[in-house]
């Protein structure tokens, strides 16, 4: 997928690890902070139709990190499951973190479209790339970070963003909650979006709901209609995050 109007390539370097090469580097993207006037552009252009209703959201920023609040990370699904940067879930989450004013990057795990290496099911090798993305940030934006994933990609930002330093807030979509350790929550106490679909069979809703009863400071967002794979429910999605990171720091 090509890159979507005003992103620009990041080349985000990996620690030296066996197995890899020297000078070895994920892939992503990244999305500059809209602003107020550019979402009013937007949203009145025939090009922007799909920006229309977030128009109201107002942002400070006008370039690749200039006057932003901060950035966002956005991790993807499993890279053995095909996913990638280019997911429309993964996509729909940069939108929104740049409509609410965050610098946002997505990227591609190891081995996935130009990022070295191999494909991994590992969750150490996923850990590691993320880490990576979130030093990228680290060095390129100031002020706040926030640590978006999806699926494999929420687990990851949860392990390893969730009392990381700078990072202030986390969105995890559709995360299967068997893997969400309770005393990650307890140690973070970060404030946390979390969205899933009534529909997911990979996220069995009792069972979130389980594991998240009793915590402070957690948002639940149930998409009514909505499974996995977020077909029918992209917008609502991309709304109720936008929202989110708008009203907060």
């Amino acid at each position: 997928m090509s890159p979507r109007p005003f992103e620009r390539p990041a080349t985000i370097a990996l620690p030296q690890t066996p197995g890899l090469p020297a000078g070895a580097s994920l892939e992503g993207l990244w999305l500059p902070a809209r602003s107020a006037a550019t979402l009013a552009s937007s949203a009145t252009s025939p090009a922007g139709d799909a920006f229309a209703e977030s128009a109201d959201v107002a942002a400070p920023a006008s370039g690749i990190a200039g006057e932003a609040r901060g950035g966002a990370i956005i991790a993807a699904p499993h890279p053995q499951m095909g996913g990638s940067m280019d997911s429309p879930v993964v996509t729909e989450l940069g939108l929104a973190a740049s409509d609410a004013g965050l610098v946002s990057l997505r990227f591609n795990w190891r081995g996935i479209g130009g990022s070295a290496g191999r494909p991994s099911g590992e969750t150490a090798d996923a850990d590691a790339d993320c880490l990576a993305a979130l030093d990228f940030m680290r060095e390129s934006v100031e002020g706040p970070l926030v640590a978006c994933g999806y699926s494999w990609g929420a687990l990851a930002v949860f392990r390893t963003c969730a009392s990381a330093p700078r990072v202030k807030r986390l969105v995890l979509v559709a995360p299967p909650p068997a893997m969400l350790e309770r005393a990650v929550f307890e140690r973070s106490r970060r404030p946390m979006l979390i969205v899933a679909g009534d529909r997911d069979t990979y996220v069995p809703l009792e069972a979130l709901e389980e594991r998240l009863a009793g915590l402070e400071r957690i948002e639940l967002a149930i998409l009514p209609g909505v499974d996995h794979f977020f077909m029918a429910g992209l917008a609502e999605l991309g709304r109720r995050v936008r929202s989110w990171l708008a009203a907060g720091p």
